[in-house]
């Protein structure tokens, strides 16, 4: 998939996007933005997202793929889940909610926010407020 793959509506649609984030439209970014953002949420490592570009033709490093998904984590347009020491996955809903991790397959699954319920959380240490909860459920087969 180059970029001379996308329409017009397609390369304006993913320009306002990255604009409205405060980013540049650079060749890279677009094309990588339209993986992520094609038409559904998804969760990605650089390895994975990596392999998808490569696939579709697109001639990115792997430091193009860690610095575009870092640039996207600091605009708000990805979040990142760390299911365990030295692997994260990049989220494409950035909306509050929870996830399921199936270590097998090492996929995630969203859990809706409703369906995971604090009866309370512990008092910050002084100085210091909550800044949000993550909750990443792993699961095995039986």
């Amino acid at each position: 998939m180059k970029l001379d793959a996308l329409t017009p509506e397609q390369i304006d649609r993913l320009s306002d996007k990255l604009r409205s984030a405060g980013l540049r439209s650079t060749r890279p970014r677009l094309a990588l933005a339209h993986l992520l953002f094609n038409d559904r949420n998804r969760h990605v490592t650089a390895e994975t997202l990596h392999e998808e570009a490569r696939r579709a033709g697109l001639g990115v490093s792997q430091a193009t793929i860690y610095n575009t998904l870092n640039q996207f984590l600091s605009a708000g347009l990805l979040s990142e889940v760390i299911v365990d020491h030295g692997r994260s996955y990049f989220d494409t809903n950035v909306t509050e909610h929870q996830h399921f991790f199936i270590k097998d397959e090492a996929k995630l699954i969203d859990i809706p926010l409703e369906e995971v319920v604090f009866k309370t959380l512990p008092d910050a240490p002084n100085g210091y407020k909550v800044a949000g909860v993550n909750v990443v459920i792993r699961l095995e087969r039986r």
